[in-house]
């Protein structure tokens, strides 16, 4: 950048030659000479140039895919309270638009401080030179330009944030539509949703319209004052040729420097308007790149010594806000046995579920594995040691074989198979187009509901964790998918410290010791048997099921 305003200073300098010795002394040396001055420096300013844009945009490159990298493990290392509160939509926006916005910024600074502000300041050399009267007449006229575009700067920060938000809401949109398209068709609410997506890109038009207006307002003010500055120039060059004994060649090169400097200098004054707009994307990114999680690992921790795996919960009280999900509940998981967490909705089962996975700490009251406090555990080896299935199956995009996989780094294919197998899934599997290596679909879309339950079992299997929470995972089921999920499940408990949710108590009735939970107390706890001859909650549940044909 600094060859290419050499080169443009150049340009004007040797115009003075081009007058001078080549058009008034036409002197056939001179002629030459400037000739191959000429040549050489145009070539020069374009080996410049290309040089110039090659290393910039792989400059550019290398930062936006470091802070996508960056920002992608950033909001992996967040904590599930960050994830509740940010939208999807916001972060595919921070990874795409807001990244670009930052590399937009960078390239904006660079190369208006590299090439546009030293070329000015190349020019004005040529120009105080040849003449510094004149020269600093033309410069008056900079002070009121930097004050109209820093009014118009202001005007930009709030436009541009209010249109990084709705680019973030067309994108929850989208994604909203490609995830609930069976709902959205289902309940006839194309023209709802429609309207919504309208109102958000009508919202962002009008202020990507507003933006431009503001961005296209530094030009008729620099126009303007450029117009005033070259035609006091042209005035006094006038005067300067017959009065005052200049040479025509130092006038049109003193013309020539001010006219090239015109450029670079609107570009400056337009770099103020545009960075604004990039840097409110880049300062949104940032606020995700400098958060830090609620939940901290502690500096000393250890990995998780795991014996038999024996879980307790010892007077532990969580709240989601005000509300407390768990009151003071202490609980017992015995080791390789089965403990079913029951109750009605709210009672707090899946926050115990949470809070085990150590995904949130509890207000008060310790967790404990083998008598370990989880606090006291590096998160990494607490959920290595856990294997988790959910009634909210969760599929990723890839294969089969890729998703079984995913329960285990390392997994060889027979593990995987066998995995399968163990799960009820490897003959549906073998059914399917290209086997394990067929692609499961968005969120597992190419499978029914069963199967991927039955995948999701196989990769809790293939993890081969001694801890396992089961999320009433066979609630969404027919009969006869349920009939494989429970034997799958059922392979899947054994030998392993495992605690279930469950809603449907049928499920549950093998459980070694059940805690009924209500308004996050643990109410009773016992076996299926001894809780139906104490009557309470449990028994209630129960008779309310068989009365519905459900237990």
């Amino acid at each position: 950048m600094a060859i290419v305003a050499a080169t443009t200073a150049a340009s004007a300098w040797i115009m003075q030659a081009i007058v001078d010795d080549v058009v008034v002394e036409n002197d056939p040396t001179q002629v030459k000479i400037v000739a191959a001055l000429v040549v050489l420096v145009f070539a020069l300013k374009g080996a410049a140039t290309y040089a110039n844009k090659v290393i910039l945009a792989g400059i550019g490159n290398s930062i936006v895919a470091g802070i996508q990298k960056r920002l992608y493990r950033k909001v992996l290392s967040q904590d599930m309270a960050f994830h509740q509160r940010m939208q999807a939509g916001d972060l595919v926006t921070h990874m795409s638009t807001n990244t670009a916005a930052v590399r937009r910024a960078l390239e904006l600074i660079v190369t208006s401080a590299g090439r546009d502000l030293l070329t000015v300041i190349a020019l004005v050399i040529v120009m105080f030179v040849k003449d510094p009267l004149i020269s600093l007449m033309t410069l008056v006229i900079a002070p009121i330009a930097i004050g109209g575009i820093a009014y118009l700067v202001r005007r930009v920060k709030k436009v541009a944030r209010d249109q990084f938000g709705f680019l973030a809401a067309i994108v929850t949109g989208m994604q909203e539509t490609g995830i609930g398209i069976r709902i959205i068709k289902a309940f006839n609410l194309e023209e709802r949703m429609t309207a919504r997506m309208d109102s958000s890109i009508e919202s962002v038009e009008a202020r990507a319209n507003r933006m431009a207006v503001l961005d296209a307002r530094s030009s008729p003010i620099m126009e303007t004052l450029g117009g005033f500055a070259i035609a006091t120039v042209i005035l006094y060059a006038g005067w300067a040729v017959t009065a005052n004994g200049k040479t025509p060649g130092e006038v049109i090169a003193f013309l020539t420097a001010m006219l090239l400097a015109y450029d670079p200098a609107k570009r400056l004054a337009k770099m103020a308007v545009g960075l604004r707009g990039h840097l409110v994307g880049a300062s949104l990114l940032y606020e995700v790149l400098d958060s830090e999680p609620d939940l901290i690992e502690r500096a000393d921790a250890t990995p998780l010594a795991l014996g038999n795996g024996g879980v307790h919960f010892d007077n532990v009280t969580f709240a989601y806000g005000e509300s407390p999900a768990l009151n003071q509940i202490t609980l017992d998981a015995a080791p390789k046995s089965v403990t079913a967490l029951v109750g009605p909705s709210g009672a707090g089962k899946s926050t115990v579920v949470t809070l085990l996975e150590r995904f949130a700490d509890p207000q008060s009251g310790t967790i404990t594995i083998d008598g370990m406090d989880i606090r006291d555990a590096t998160i990494h080896s607490l959920r290595e040691h856990i294997a988790f299935v959910s009634q909210d199956t969760f599929l990723f995009a890839g294969t089969v074989r890729e998703n079984i996989a995913f329960g285990r780094e390392g997994a060889t294919g027979a593990q995987i198979e066998q995995a399968a197998r163990d799960a009820n899934a490897h003959e549906f599997i073998e059914r399917m187009q290209g086997g394990y290596d067929a692609p499961v679909g968005t969120d597992g879309d190419n499978l029914s509901g069963g199967q991927r339950q039955r995948l999701a079992i196989a990769r809790a299997m293939v993890r081969d964790a001694p801890i396992l929470l089961l999320d009433e995972a066979t609630s969404a089921l027919d009969a006869q998918s349920e009939t494989k999920v429970q034997q799958a499940l059922e392979r899947l408990m054994q030998g392993r410290t495992t605690i279930v949710i469950a809603h449907r108590l049928s499920t549950i009735r093998q459980a070694d010791m059940i805690h009924v939970l209500d308004q996050g107390k643990v109410v009773q706890s016992g076996t299926h048997e001894s809780l139906i001859r104490e009557g309470g909650l449990y028994a209630s549940l129960h008779a309310l099921q068989f009365h519905d044909g459900g237990g």
